[in-house]
């Protein structure tokens, strides 16, 4: 994938982090053929221009014993759509909202502690959310391919 505004270097780094974010600057430039301060300043530029966000730890909830990762198809009436994603955004067992085209307005991800923590989610939060027109629900049980990042 070309994108503009960012050289072969740049490209080449972010690669490198999406590997492993925990990359030092002097082995992504021993990779690359350049110095431990050359990838630090492009780096500290690639964050400045909010090309890269953050840095985080990815954990795979199928690994804990008893967590449930589930992603619900949410369809809300216009005029409730911003309310609804407001009140999923506040629940803790809400990792991820998507507006999304479709049928459906709001793609949702969840990851609760255990069963009983999932269907508290649903039952106290999904179902008593304004101005739904439909809901569907999907328990992911395992994970296939999941690409972190940005494909360059």
């Amino acid at each position: 994938m070309f994108l503009d505004g960012l050289d072969e270097l740049d490209q080449k780094i972010v690669q490198l982090l999406i590997q492993n974010a925990r990359m030092s600057y002097s082995e992504i430039g021993q990779k690359i053929g350049i110095s431990r301060v050359a990838v630090k300043m492009r780096v500290q530029t690639l964050e400045q221009k909010g090309i890269i966000e953050e840095y985080t730890t990815i954990i795979n909830p199928q690994k804990i014993s008893g967590a449930v990762s589930c992603y619900f198809e949410i369809e809300t009436v216009p005029d409730k759509l911003t309310e609804v994603a407001e009140t999923l955004r506040a629940n803790d067992t809400v990792t991820q909202i998507y507006r999304v085209t479709g049928k459906s307005r709001l793609h949702v991800h969840a990851v609760a502690s255990s069963n009983e923590e999932m269907e508290h989610l649903i039952y106290n939060t999904i179902d008593k959310l304004p101005g739904i027109v439909e809901c569907s629900c999907n328990m992911i049980f395992s994970r296939i391919k999941d690409i972190k990042g940005l494909r360059l």
